[in-house]
């Protein structure tokens, strides 16, 4: 079992940045490909981006490229997601996730999820 753990997240104005922080409790984190989503109340959860198991990848979507950057780093189990130019649109529950391949994760079908943190951005 793999344990994800946001953190990072909160109320920021328009154009600030915030950088979430996601640790997992393995000893295998290579293993796993990374990636977030995020949720705003009354929508679909929304893939945010995904870095492949030794960082040779990585993916994002549209409404992020240019402001997200996403990270990690193996000797601190941890995955990162770096947001710049923050906008209100942004504002959600981000949730860090595992999977097998970053195909997967990219899908929405990683195998462990954490419980999320909120960034809210006002305008």
């Amino acid at each position: 079992q793999v344990q994800l753990v946001e953190s990072g997240g909160g109320l920021v104005q328009a154009g600030a940045s915030l950088r979430l922080s996601c640790a997992a409790s393995t000893r295998t984190f290579s293993n796993y490909a990374m990636g977030w989503f995020r949720q705003a109340p009354g929508k679909e959860r929304e893939f945010v981006a995904a870095i492949s198991r030794f960082a040779s990848s990585s993916y994002y979507a549209d409404s992020v490229k240019g402001r997200f950057t996403i990270s990690r780093d193996s000797a601190k189990n941890t995955v990162f997601l770096q947001m710049s130019n923050l906008k209100p649109d942004d504002t959600a529950v981000y949730f860090c996730t595992a999977g097998e391949t970053s195909t997967r994760v990219r899908n929405g079908e990683a195998s462990y999820w954490g419980q999320g943190t909120q960034v809210t951005v006002s305008s």
